[in-house]
């Protein structure tokens, strides 16, 4: 059985992604940097991982190709990482503007140069992840807007690029979901009320709901869908909140 790759798997979402995959009975390949949690959820899984410096391309390509004969190969990619800033652009320092590029944009581009040579034999899936923010103006968003923007792009490109090799690259597009690098927003009631009128649905989403989102698009069945932003964002990209 080949197994599925979910890069930044012991953030939030990718947790809740990497559990509903197991408990559907696929095998996962778990991916991030810090070897400790890495190893805590795969005791918990009793799936692999590697551990590697997701923001360099090479290592991640050596990574997936080194484990994929002893798997069986992969069918599909999730890169579930991510981070946030939100500060104008008159505040945001170039250091803090290239991270949230490196981290959200350079790690997007890192899975798609490795998923089309690891992929381009068997064919695949690969999910990344931008924003609602890219596709709505949201105040103070400048920065990750820019960088989850520049995903939805490369992920256009890439799905026309590599469809003749039936690699299908499509993008989740999130609202606000409650996860560990979003606490100090949902955690304090009025600012989480203040966040869920944003949204027409009038509520934060959850990482389960997101995780089922990406096994949808992962399985083989729904393998005439590519180059998509589906939104999971309680109507923010494209719906007016309730009055």
């Amino acid at each position: 059985m080949s197994s599925v790759a979910i890069l930044g798997a012991t953030g939030t979402i990718g947790m809740a992604v990497a559990r509903r995959l197991v408990r559907h009975g696929q095998q996962v390949l778990l991916i991030g940097r810090d070897e400790q949690k890495l190893l805590t959820l795969s005791n918990e899984l009793g799936q692999p991982f590697v551990t590697v410096d997701l923001t360099s391309s090479k290592p991640l390509e050596q990574a997936l190709l080194a484990v994929a004969d002893a798997h069986g190969g992969f069918h599909g990619i999730a890169n579930c990482i991510g981070s946030i800033l939100l500060k104008p652009a008159h505040t945001t320092t170039d250091d803090e503007f290239r991270q949230i590029m490196e981290t959200n944009l350079f790690t997007a581009f890192a899975t798609i140069r490795a998923g089309a040579k690891l992929l381009r034999e068997q064919g695949g899936a690969i999910i990344l992840f931008a924003s609602a923010a890219a596709e709505i103006g949201i105040q103070n968003h400048e920065a990750i807007a820019a960088a989850k923007a520049g995903v939805i792009g490369l992920a256009r490109s890439a799905a026309a690029t590599y469809s003749a090799n039936n690699i299908r690259v499509n993008v989740v597009s999130p609202g606000l979901i409650r996860t560990e690098m979003t606490r100090r927003i949902w955690e304090n009631a009025s600012n989480a009320n203040a966040s869920a009128q944003l949204h027409a649905l009038g509520r934060l989403g959850e990482p389960e709901q997101v995780a089922s989102l990406v096994s949808w698009l992962l399985d083989a069945e729904n393998d005439w869908i590519t180059g998509q932003v589906i939104g999971i964002d309680g109507g923010l990209g494209h719906v007016l909140p309730r009055r």
